[in-house]
């Protein structure tokens, strides 16, 4: 089933950032997208997230068109089946890591679950708030967010800047572990090509077009 498609988008700042842009995701699959700082990775990913509206072009999620949903379908889409990660973890700082996960819980109807603490080691810190959570934990933390509402599609956004190369390589692990188990997908975007060649598609930004290296 094709969860995202997105047909010769473009977009532009102060100069274009590219153009001609065309994507598709299906069930289970994970893509990646590499390419220099200031290529428009991030703001690709923006507008494929709904975050952004392209200056051409059109994207559709789950086969609908996002610029023909009303407001209240689209707003269903964001909270149930898009879950984001960035490399600023955006939790809540008044907050412990505990309840971080309960606000995505609760707006999405869904359980914590122990394992994916447990997977992501920080089962032992759940209680602590956020701000006295090293920048490795917190980033843990906002992925067991993302991972709790269970989304159909996960954008990420340089998801392991913050963390070592071991937990970096549990952390994609784990996204393809649930992409396999819950038939969803995943656009990664990342500096890092050993854990961009991870994914099933790899693409390169240059020169303002999407090309596919692998």
């Amino acid at each position: 089933m094709n969860l995202l498609s997105a047909k010769n988008i473009s977009h532009s700042f102060d100069y274009e950032l590219f153009s001609d842009v065309s994507l598709e995701l299906q069930q289970k699959e994970s893509i990646a997208i590499i390419g220099v700082s200031g290529s428009g990775k991030s703001t690709l990913l923006h507008i494929l997230s709904t975050l952004l509206t392209p200056d051409d072009g059109s994207v559709s999620l789950f086969g609908d068109d996002v610029l023909s949903m009303n407001k209240k379908r689209l707003s269903k889409i964001k909270r149930d089946d898009l879950g984001l990660v960035f490399q600023s973890h955006y939790l809540f700082k008044g907050f412990s890591a505990y309840e971080n996960l309960e606000v995505a819980a609760m707006l999405s109807n869904q359980e914590i679950e122990d394992e994916l603490l447990k997977r992501l080691n920080i089962e032992e810190v759940i209680e602590q708030k956020v701000t006295e959570l090293s920048g490795g934990q917190q980033q843990r933390v906002s992925i067991a967010r993302v991972l709790t509402k269970k989304p159909r599609i996960i954008f990420a956004d340089e998801p392991t800047g913050n963390l070592d190369k071991k937990t970096a390589h549990d952390v994609m692990e784990l996204f393809f572990e649930y992409c396999d188990k819950s038939f969803s997908g995943m656009i990664l975007v990342t500096h890092d090509e050993h854990l961009a060649f991870k994914c099933q598609k790899v693409y390169k930004l240059e020169n303002k077009e999407l090309v596919r290296v692998k």
